[in-house]
């Protein structure tokens, strides 16, 4: 599976020393099994004093960030692996809570709109 990553991650990983083709490991370096993530980032929510989310919410949470952004629903399931379908449930879920950032985007286009 090809996963695009912008330039500052791009960088890190260049700089990183490699012990498995995949970038996720376990501490022995051998990819994780489903549980084993599972228990892993349960670990590191606590230790960080996280608690209600689970990892798939951090795509959710990119997801909306890109909405943020004004990304078409088509270039987000480019980046995040996602149908478009599932995109727009997304968008449309809890995930997407109306933000500021998304309102401030369209009074800008409205008032672009209205000075033309």
């Amino acid at each position: 599976m090809i996963v695009l990553v912008g330039a500052p991650l791009k960088v890190l990983l260049e700089g990183t020393e490699r012990r498995s083709p995949q970038i996720v490991t376990n501490e022995d370096g051998r990819p994780f099994t489903s549980s084993g993530f599972r228990a892993s980032f349960r670990a590191t929510q606590a230790r960080a004093g996280i608690k209600g989310l689970t990892f798939h919410d951090i795509r959710g949470s990119t997801v909306t960030r890109l909405a943020e952004l004004e990304c078409t629903e088509l270039e987000i399931a480019a980046i995040t692996g996602h149908t478009s379908s599932d995109v727009r449930s997304i968008l449309d879920s809890t995930y997407l809570s109306r933000t500021k950032m998304l309102g401030d985007n369209a009074i800008r286009k409205l008032e672009r709109r209205v000075k033309e």
